[in-house]
Protein backbone atom coordinates (compact mmCIF):
# COMPACT_ATOMS: atom_id res chain seq x y z
CA UNK A 1 0.00 0.00 0.00
CA UNK A 2 1.14 3.28 -0.65
CA UNK A 3 0.65 6.62 1.28
CA UNK A 4 -2.15 8.54 0.70
CA UNK A 5 -0.60 11.96 1.21
CA UNK A 6 1.03 12.26 -2.47
CA UNK A 7 3.67 14.69 -2.99
CA UNK A 8 2.83 17.02 -6.87
CA UNK A 9 6.32 15.92 -8.56
CA UNK A 10 6.56 18.68 -10.81
CA UNK A 11 10.71 19.55 -11.35
CA UNK A 12 13.52 19.85 -8.90
CA UNK A 13 11.92 23.26 -7.63
CA UNK A 14 8.91 21.61 -6.90
CA UNK A 15 8.10 21.27 -2.59
CA UNK A 16 5.62 19.81 -0.18
CA UNK A 17 3.61 22.09 2.01
CA UNK A 18 4.06 21.32 5.69
CA UNK A 19 1.38 21.50 8.26
CA UNK A 20 1.84 24.80 9.27
CA UNK A 21 1.81 25.63 5.50
CA UNK A 22 5.42 26.25 4.62
CA UNK A 23 6.90 24.93 1.70
CA UNK A 24 9.66 22.23 1.78
CA UNK A 25 11.29 21.04 -1.15
CA UNK A 26 11.15 17.48 -1.43
CA UNK A 27 14.61 17.33 -2.96
CA UNK A 28 17.59 18.49 -1.20
CA UNK A 29 21.31 17.77 -0.65
CA UNK A 30 22.18 15.96 2.46
CA UNK A 31 25.87 16.89 4.01
CA UNK A 32 26.47 14.28 6.31
CA UNK A 33 30.53 13.18 6.28
CA UNK A 34 31.05 16.36 4.15
CA UNK A 35 34.32 18.27 5.08
CA UNK A 36 33.76 21.86 6.46
CA UNK A 37 35.36 24.67 4.20
CA UNK A 38 36.16 24.15 0.52
CA UNK A 39 34.18 20.32 0.35
CA UNK A 40 30.76 21.23 1.66
CA UNK A 41 31.07 24.66 0.43
CA UNK A 42 31.67 23.12 -3.54
CA UNK A 43 29.03 20.34 -2.75
CA UNK A 44 26.50 23.26 -1.88
CA UNK A 45 27.41 25.46 -5.08
CA UNK A 46 26.97 22.56 -7.63
CA UNK A 47 23.82 21.84 -5.88
CA UNK A 48 22.43 24.86 -6.27
CA UNK A 49 23.71 25.78 -9.29
CA UNK A 50 21.73 22.55 -10.16
CA UNK A 51 18.82 23.88 -9.06
CA UNK A 52 18.47 22.10 -5.54
CA UNK A 53 16.93 24.64 -2.74
CA UNK A 54 17.12 23.09 0.21
CA UNK A 55 20.17 21.75 2.42
CA UNK A 56 20.20 19.36 5.04
CA UNK A 57 23.01 20.06 8.15
CA UNK A 58 23.20 19.21 11.70
CA UNK A 59 25.24 20.58 14.53
CA UNK A 60 27.02 17.18 15.13
CA UNK A 61 28.17 17.05 11.32
CA UNK A 62 30.83 19.59 11.99
CA UNK A 63 30.17 21.93 9.35
CA UNK A 64 27.27 24.59 9.58
CA UNK A 65 30.44 27.31 8.98
CA UNK A 66 30.73 25.49 5.27
CA UNK A 67 27.01 25.54 4.76
CA UNK A 68 26.65 29.21 6.20
CA UNK A 69 29.18 30.03 3.95
CA UNK A 70 28.56 28.26 0.91
CA UNK A 71 24.64 30.22 1.29
CA UNK A 72 25.70 33.48 2.48
CA UNK A 73 28.04 33.74 -0.71
CA UNK A 74 25.88 32.08 -3.24
CA UNK A 75 23.87 34.38 -6.01
CA UNK A 76 20.46 32.66 -4.87
CA UNK A 77 18.75 34.28 -2.38
CA UNK A 78 18.57 32.94 1.09
CA UNK A 79 14.95 33.62 1.58
CA UNK A 80 14.21 30.70 -1.43
CA UNK A 81 17.09 27.98 0.01
CA UNK A 82 15.26 25.49 2.56
CA UNK A 83 18.06 25.25 5.55
CA UNK A 84 18.08 22.21 7.98
CA UNK A 85 20.12 21.73 11.37
CA UNK A 86 19.39 19.45 14.30
CA UNK A 87 20.55 19.96 18.04
CA UNK A 88 22.70 16.98 18.99
CA UNK A 89 22.52 14.29 21.65
CA UNK A 90 24.32 15.92 24.32
CA UNK A 91 22.50 19.40 23.87
CA UNK A 92 18.89 17.72 24.45
CA UNK A 93 17.22 19.52 27.41
CA UNK A 94 15.12 22.66 27.31
CA UNK A 95 17.47 25.53 28.25
CA UNK A 96 20.44 23.68 26.45
CA UNK A 97 18.27 23.09 23.10
CA UNK A 98 17.92 26.67 23.02
CA UNK A 99 21.29 27.23 23.46
CA UNK A 100 22.15 24.93 21.41
CA UNK A 101 19.64 26.50 18.69
CA UNK A 102 21.46 29.75 19.11
CA UNK A 103 25.22 28.45 18.39
CA UNK A 104 23.77 26.41 14.95
CA UNK A 105 22.37 30.00 13.80
CA UNK A 106 25.96 31.75 14.95
CA UNK A 107 27.54 29.15 12.66
CA UNK A 108 25.32 29.19 9.77
CA UNK A 109 25.42 33.17 9.93
CA UNK A 110 21.69 33.07 9.67
CA UNK A 111 18.71 34.81 10.96
CA UNK A 112 16.86 32.48 10.74
CA UNK A 113 16.50 27.92 9.87
CA UNK A 114 13.58 26.53 7.99
CA UNK A 115 13.94 23.81 9.72
CA UNK A 116 15.27 22.35 13.07
CA UNK A 117 14.76 18.55 13.83
CA UNK A 118 15.92 16.91 17.06
CA UNK A 119 18.00 14.46 15.83
CA UNK A 120 17.65 11.39 17.84
CA UNK A 121 15.04 10.36 20.86
CA UNK A 122 16.79 10.82 23.80
CA UNK A 123 15.36 9.34 26.76
CA UNK A 124 14.12 11.27 29.39
CA UNK A 125 14.92 14.38 27.38
CA UNK A 126 13.18 14.81 24.27
CA UNK A 127 9.88 16.03 25.84
CA UNK A 128 11.89 19.46 27.59
CA UNK A 129 13.91 19.75 24.15
CA UNK A 130 10.63 19.66 21.80
CA UNK A 131 8.95 22.17 24.42
CA UNK A 132 12.25 24.45 23.51
CA UNK A 133 11.50 23.81 20.22
CA UNK A 134 7.67 24.92 20.25
CA UNK A 135 9.58 28.11 21.76
CA UNK A 136 12.22 28.22 19.17
CA UNK A 137 9.48 28.11 16.51
CA UNK A 138 7.12 30.65 18.09
CA UNK A 139 9.52 33.73 18.23
CA UNK A 140 9.63 33.01 14.56
CA UNK A 141 13.70 31.61 14.64
CA UNK A 142 12.31 28.11 12.84
CA UNK A 143 10.34 28.17 10.29
CA UNK A 144 9.39 24.85 10.91
CA UNK A 145 10.47 22.28 13.30
CA UNK A 146 10.41 18.55 13.42
CA UNK A 147 12.00 15.35 14.95
CA UNK A 148 14.39 12.71 13.53
CA UNK A 149 14.43 8.86 13.73
CA UNK A 150 11.45 8.79 16.45
CA UNK A 151 9.63 5.35 15.81
CA UNK A 152 5.48 5.96 16.32
CA UNK A 153 6.18 5.01 20.07
CA UNK A 154 8.30 7.69 20.67
CA UNK A 155 5.36 9.77 18.55
CA UNK A 156 3.27 8.49 21.03
CA UNK A 157 4.53 9.32 23.78
CA UNK A 158 5.74 13.04 22.82
CA UNK A 159 2.38 14.08 20.88
CA UNK A 160 -0.13 14.16 24.43
CA UNK A 161 2.91 16.68 25.98
CA UNK A 162 3.20 18.33 22.53
CA UNK A 163 1.41 22.33 22.08
CA UNK A 164 2.47 21.59 18.42
CA UNK A 165 3.13 18.91 16.29
CA UNK A 166 6.12 17.92 14.45
CA UNK A 167 5.83 19.31 11.15
CA UNK A 168 8.51 16.21 9.61
CA UNK A 169 10.34 13.06 11.17
CA UNK A 170 13.60 12.30 9.03
CA UNK A 171 13.74 8.54 9.32
CA UNK A 172 16.36 6.33 7.76
CA UNK A 173 13.97 5.45 4.57
CA UNK A 174 15.11 2.93 1.51
CA UNK A 175 13.89 -0.48 0.22
CA UNK A 176 15.22 -2.71 3.15
CA UNK A 177 13.80 -0.38 5.35
CA UNK A 178 9.88 1.08 4.27
CA UNK A 179 8.15 0.90 7.65
CA UNK A 180 4.96 1.70 6.32
CA UNK A 181 2.91 1.77 9.53
CA UNK A 182 5.33 4.72 10.73
CA UNK A 183 4.68 5.97 7.44
CA UNK A 184 0.86 6.07 7.76
CA UNK A 185 1.00 7.22 11.16
CA UNK A 186 2.83 10.05 9.92
CA UNK A 187 0.78 10.68 7.60
CA UNK A 188 -2.16 10.69 9.59
CA UNK A 189 -1.41 13.56 12.18
CA UNK A 190 -0.06 15.30 9.47
CA UNK A 191 4.29 14.60 9.93
CA UNK A 192 5.83 14.73 6.48
CA UNK A 193 8.45 11.70 6.33
CA UNK A 194 11.51 12.40 4.96
CA UNK A 195 14.08 9.97 4.13
CA UNK A 196 17.77 9.98 5.48
CA UNK A 197 20.13 7.40 3.62
CA UNK A 198 17.77 6.75 0.99
CA UNK A 199 21.22 4.48 -1.12
CA UNK A 200 21.49 2.70 1.78
CA UNK A 201 25.35 3.47 1.96
CA UNK A 202 25.40 2.23 -1.82
CA UNK A 203 24.16 -1.32 -1.25
CA UNK A 204 21.24 -0.53 -3.32
CA UNK A 205 23.34 -1.31 -6.37
CA UNK A 206 23.63 -4.71 -5.42
CA UNK A 207 19.81 -4.98 -5.59
CA UNK A 208 18.90 -7.37 -8.56
CA UNK A 209 15.65 -6.16 -8.65
CA UNK A 210 16.64 -2.26 -8.79
CA UNK A 211 19.32 -3.15 -11.34
CA UNK A 212 16.24 -4.30 -13.34
CA UNK A 213 14.35 -1.43 -13.26
CA UNK A 214 17.08 0.76 -13.98
CA UNK A 215 17.23 -1.08 -17.23
CA UNK A 216 13.41 -1.10 -17.90
CA UNK A 217 13.44 2.74 -17.52
CA UNK A 218 17.14 3.25 -18.88
CA UNK A 219 17.64 5.38 -15.86
CA UNK A 220 20.10 4.75 -12.70
CA UNK A 221 19.53 2.29 -9.67
CA UNK A 222 20.12 5.70 -7.80
CA UNK A 223 17.57 7.73 -10.07
CA UNK A 224 14.97 4.70 -9.53
CA UNK A 225 15.50 4.75 -5.85
CA UNK A 226 14.88 8.63 -5.52
CA UNK A 227 11.74 8.51 -7.73
CA UNK A 228 10.58 5.59 -5.25
CA UNK A 229 10.99 8.05 -2.77
CA UNK A 230 9.11 10.80 -4.41
CA UNK A 231 6.34 8.95 -5.58
CA UNK A 232 5.71 7.79 -2.07
CA UNK A 233 5.39 10.65 -0.54
CA UNK A 234 8.68 11.33 0.88
CA UNK A 235 10.81 14.05 1.26
CA UNK A 236 14.79 12.72 0.06
CA UNK A 237 18.28 14.45 0.62
CA UNK A 238 20.85 12.45 -0.98
CA UNK A 239 24.24 13.31 -0.07
CA UNK A 240 27.41 13.75 -2.88
CA UNK A 241 29.86 16.06 -2.88
CA UNK A 242 30.87 15.21 -6.14
CA UNK A 243 29.23 17.78 -9.07
CA UNK A 244 28.40 15.18 -11.67
CA UNK A 245 26.00 12.62 -9.45
CA UNK A 246 24.68 15.54 -7.40
CA UNK A 247 23.30 16.98 -10.90
CA UNK A 248 22.61 12.71 -11.93
CA UNK A 249 20.98 12.70 -8.62
CA UNK A 250 18.23 15.81 -9.45
CA UNK A 251 17.72 13.83 -13.13
CA UNK A 252 14.87 11.92 -11.41
CA UNK A 253 11.73 13.91 -13.11
CA UNK A 254 11.48 13.09 -17.05
CA UNK A 255 10.05 9.57 -15.93
CA UNK A 256 7.64 7.84 -13.51
CA UNK A 257 7.97 4.52 -11.78
CA UNK A 258 4.48 2.31 -12.58
CA UNK A 259 2.13 1.15 -9.87
CA UNK A 260 3.22 -2.68 -10.36
CA UNK A 261 6.76 -1.35 -9.87
CA UNK A 262 6.18 1.03 -6.76
CA UNK A 263 5.03 -2.04 -5.10
CA UNK A 264 8.06 -4.33 -6.14
CA UNK A 265 10.26 -1.79 -4.37
CA UNK A 266 8.08 -1.53 -1.42
CA UNK A 267 8.20 -5.87 -0.97
CA UNK A 268 11.85 -5.57 -0.95
CA UNK A 269 11.43 -4.21 2.98
CA UNK A 270 13.25 -6.48 4.97
CA UNK A 271 13.56 -4.13 8.37
CA UNK A 272 17.17 -4.11 7.59
CA UNK A 273 18.85 -0.86 8.59
CA UNK A 274 22.29 0.58 7.55
CA UNK A 275 22.76 2.82 10.67
CA UNK A 276 21.33 2.66 14.53
CA UNK A 277 18.23 1.98 15.63
CA UNK A 278 16.05 4.23 17.29
CA UNK A 279 15.28 1.86 20.26
CA UNK A 280 18.84 0.84 20.30
CA UNK A 281 21.54 3.72 20.30
CA UNK A 282 23.94 4.61 22.86
CA UNK A 283 25.38 8.10 21.85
Amino acid sequence: METKAKLNITGIDGTVTLANGVRMPYLGLGVYLAEDGNEVEQAIAYALEAGYRHIDTAAIYGNEEGVGNAVNNSAVDRKNIFITSKVWNSEQGYESTLQAFEESLNKLRLDYLDLYLVHWPVKGKYKATWKAMEEIYRQGKAKAIGVSNFMQHHLEDLLPDAEITPMVNQMEFHPYLVQQNLLDFCDRHGIQYEAWSPLMKGKIFEIPELVALAGKYRKTVVQIVLRWNLQKGVVTIPKSVKKERIISNADIFDFELSTEDMTGIDALDRGERVGPDPDNFNF
